[in-house]
């Protein structure tokens, strides 16, 4: 009985925090519940225990490194000429595209306790989702872009982010291509002229160009227990119990 009862009590407890999660998402309960089985399965993988943990990012991305360098064909310190060329390039791309992971990780790290929980992971998916706000789209990209975290977006950091970008689409342009790219969009978008771009200019940039923030919207989201039909079969909580 005393079991029964406990048993009731949890699922009251755990229905309450879905319902409170989705409220603050454009999620519905059933999504948020979906979204908790899909997470489960990435914090199991990454060695973690209901969170994902940043750890396990750092130790990726070394593994990552290593791996690159193999696909370059630098096996040793010894390979010079255009092997190490090829190598260069392809670990300094590859270090802006784990930078802009890791920056990634440090936005859903709401709390900023080196892990990232269930609560912090919807919250954070909720803005990439097709419903949520123009807004909160722009000011996480401008946060994203903001990659040491001065308030401002500079030069460097605009370049960081769009090398990543392009590396993450696989195209490959040169170093000019990529840095007129950069003074093009700085200059736009730093309309006071002082250097940098602030949050206010940033909007005012991207509300002229939207496709900036193309990356922001997930369409998958928009119903997610579609997309992820298995984690719905073996639901817990049905939406009529809320």
């Amino acid at each position: 009985m005393g079991c029964c009862q406990s048993k009731r009590t949890k699922t009251t407890a755990w229905c309450k925090k879905l319902t409170v999660l989705a409220s603050g998402t454009p999620f519905t309960v059933s999504e948020v519940e979906a979204l908790h089985q899909l997470f489960k399965k990435l914090s199991s993988s990454v060695i973690g225990d209901g969170f994902i943990s940043k750890i396990f990012s750092l130790r990726y991305s070394e593994t990552t490194i290593r791996r690159i360098c193999l696909q370059t064909g630098a096996r040793d310190s010894s390979s010079y000429g255009h092997g190490t060329a090829a190598w260069c390039y392809g670990l300094l791309s590859k270090l802006h595209l784990l930078l802009v992971l890791l920056q990634m990780f440090d936005l859903f790290d709401v709390k900023c306790d080196g892990v990232i929980e269930f609560g912090e992971f919807v919250q954070s998916l909720g803005v990439f989702h097709p419903n949520s706000p123009v807004e909160e789209k722009i000011y996480f990209a401008f946060r994203l872009y903001d990659l040491r975290q001065t308030g401002f977006i500079e030069q460097e950091e605009l370049k960081e982010m769009v090398v990543a970008l392009l590396q993450e689409s696989d195209l490959e342009l040169s170093d000019d291509v990529v840095q007129t790219i950069v003074d093009k969009t700085f200059s736009d978008a730093d309309s006071k002229g002082d250097g940098k771009i602030d949050p206010e200019e940033w909007k005012e940039f991207v509300l002229k160009n939207p496709s900036i923030i193309k990356n922001m919207t997930l369409p998958f989201l928009k119903d997610v227990t579609m997309a992820f039909p298995s984690f719905v079969l073996i639901s817990e909580v049905g939406e009529s119990e809320m």
